[in-house]
């Protein structure tokens, strides 16, 4: 918890261990984890500041990757926290995920790698999975992204028709399809091979690319976060 006393307020604490004050001085940088969930909280709870708070908020899921995968209602429950304090939370966090994604929108869209960028920030905070169509022009520019099918823990449910309904709707080119497994682990189930063998062939048939079908999971040691059909091999 660093050398900040819990039943102390911000404003108590010296001014070099005040979060606003240190990022204004330092730069976000600077802060920790809890201290940058401190800024979002702007205040504690009884017995505690919002630093300790949020140290709080962090033990609880943890990690930060863990508090920005959090549903609102999650957050709302730790006492101190509350539903406004929660949606502020949930609010920046989104923001930092469309920040990722609206600053790779010129990007050519070329790799897994560049779909991760572009995706894995908003689709790990969630917790059911969530279909994407990423469509692109000829020179593999991003046109747009739309969200085919959000589903249950464990699956998300589209029939082709559907994925390919907006990429003939926006004239693509091409298109990735990506989702998430919201496990952490980007392995392919049976369904998504099943599945990305049946767009293959009817891609073909259109006479629409695709180009691969993406997994985000979450990264580990030693393992990538996603897993890529075209790097397996499975799309050619």
């Amino acid at each position: 918890m660093g050398d900040d006393i819990p039943g102390l307020t911000i404003h108590e604490l010296p001014s070099e261990q005040r979060p606003r004050e240190k990022l204004l001085n330092r730069g976000p940088g600077s802060l920790t984890d809890a201290e940058l969930v401190a800024i979002l909280l702007r205040t504690g709870t009884k017995g505690l500041n919002a630093i300790a708070l949020a140290e709080k908020v962090l033990q609880q899921f943890g990690s930060f990757a863990g508090v920005a995968r959090a549903s609102v209602q999650e957050l709302a429950k730790i006492h101190g926290v509350g539903l406004t304090k929660a949606i502020q939370l949930a609010a920046s966090f989104a923001l930092g995920a469309r920040l990722a994604q609206e600053r790779l929108a010129a990007q050519t869209v070329d790799s897994p790698a560049v779909i991760e960028d572009l995706l894995g920030p908003e689709l790990r905070l969630l917790d059911r999975e969530s279909l994407r169509v990423v469509l692109l022009d000829a020179k593999q520019r991003l046109l747009t992204i739309q969200e085919i099918s959000r589903g249950s823990l464990n699956e998300s449910l589209a029939h082709p028709r559907e994925i390919f309904k907006p990429a003939i709707a926006h004239s693509a080119y091409s298109f990735i399809l990506v989702h998430n497994h919201p496990s952490g682990d980007p392995s392919p189930s049976e369904a998504d091979l099943r599945l990305t063998r049946r767009l293959s062939e009817a891609a073909r048939i259109l006479q629409v690319t695709l180009l691969d079908h993406v997994i985000i999971g979450l990264p580990q040691p030693g393992r990538c976060g996603y897993f890529s059909f075209k790097e397996a091999g499975v799309i050619a």
